[in-house]
């Protein structure tokens, strides 16, 4: 029996939805974000007790950048940091270090949480918790063996803590405290770093040292991505920014991204906050 295909009728997909269609194969399949990417989000979701946190937070931040992650209290910056390192669990969406998830790159990423999240009554010294960034390196229940703890000594006195290596990390200052987790980062040599609020609390001598490392880290080749609340210092201390409230506001090149109206759509109704940020990039502007 013969059939006549020539008047089959053949329904199209609207092209809306097959782009829609195809988008989502990209992102199941990781095709979407390079794989030289030092951390990509693909469409990230994180919630907590049903109500989101971050919703649908996309992007691939650039190699050998220093990354200024903005936003007002409670937008989820500390929050995305966590769902990469999966200290907690996204409701969707996958994070991706260099193309493969985090469990498979913990060697390449090193973390410094904020400072109100670490317990300072444990009893160790500044070089214990130093020590602590290469365990991954001696292995649990081992000795820490003398080549382990000059490393640790080399980051105390990148950090200017060298001399305070046998200080129980309870009597020091803030500031100190904050070079100590500095160091426990960059002793793991890592390739990408997750700062959370790195400059809290501390001095202004302490803030320019830490500034001084990550350009250091930048010429390195390495990436740092900073949570950061100073909207003064953003031009000044990084070369790209995300602007973050629930969801990616806009996210680029400093000088492209980093603007007034970007700031109003990000911070929302904290105009005398803006103005004072609208002015100091005026006059940076200027100069």
């Amino acid at each position: 029996m013969n059939y006549d295909t020539s008047s089959t009728t053949r329904t199209s997909v609207p092209p809306d939805i097959a782009a829609s269609t195809q988008r989502r194969v990209r992102v199941a399949t990781g095709e979407e974000h390079p794989a030289t990417s030092p951390l990509s989000v693909h469409d990230m979701t994180v919630a907590y007790h049903r109500k989101p946190v971050l919703w649908d937070v996309d992007f691939d931040a650039p190699a050998g950048s220093l990354i200024g992650m903005i936003g007002p209290n409670g937008a989820g910056k500390s929050t995305l940091l966590k769902a990469a390192l999966d200290l907690m669990p996204k409701a969707s969406g996958r994070v991706m270090i260099f193309g493969k998830p985090y469990r498979q790159q913990r060697h390449l990423v090193g973390y410094v949480p904020q400072r109100e999240s670490v317990d300072w009554d444990f009893p160790v010294n500044a070089l214990d918790v130093v020590c602590m960034g290469l365990y991954r390196q001696i292995g649990w229940c081992r000795l820490v063996s003398r080549r382990h703890k000059q490393r640790a000594m080399q980051a105390l006195e990148q950090v200017g803590m060298a001399d305070f290596a046998k200080r129980q990390i309870s009597q020091l200052s803030g500031g100190q405290q904050q070079r100590v987790f500095l160091a426990r980062a960059l002793v793991q040599d890592a390739v990408l770093y997750l700062m959370d609020e790195p400059f809290a609390g501390v001095d202004a001598s302490t803030e320019q040292a830490i500034v001084n490392i990550l350009q250091t880290l930048r010429t390195a080749g390495k990436t740092t991505l900073v949570v950061h609340h100073d909207l003064h210092t953003v031009r000044e201390y990084f070369d790209y920014v995300i602007l973050l409230n629930m969801r990616i506001v806009a996210h680029g090149p400093t000088d492209e991204v980093f603007t007034p109206d970007n700031l109003r759509k990000t911070y929302g109704g904290h105009l005398t906050l803006l103005d004072q940020a609208a002015q100091a990039i005026a006059q940076q502007g200027e100069t």
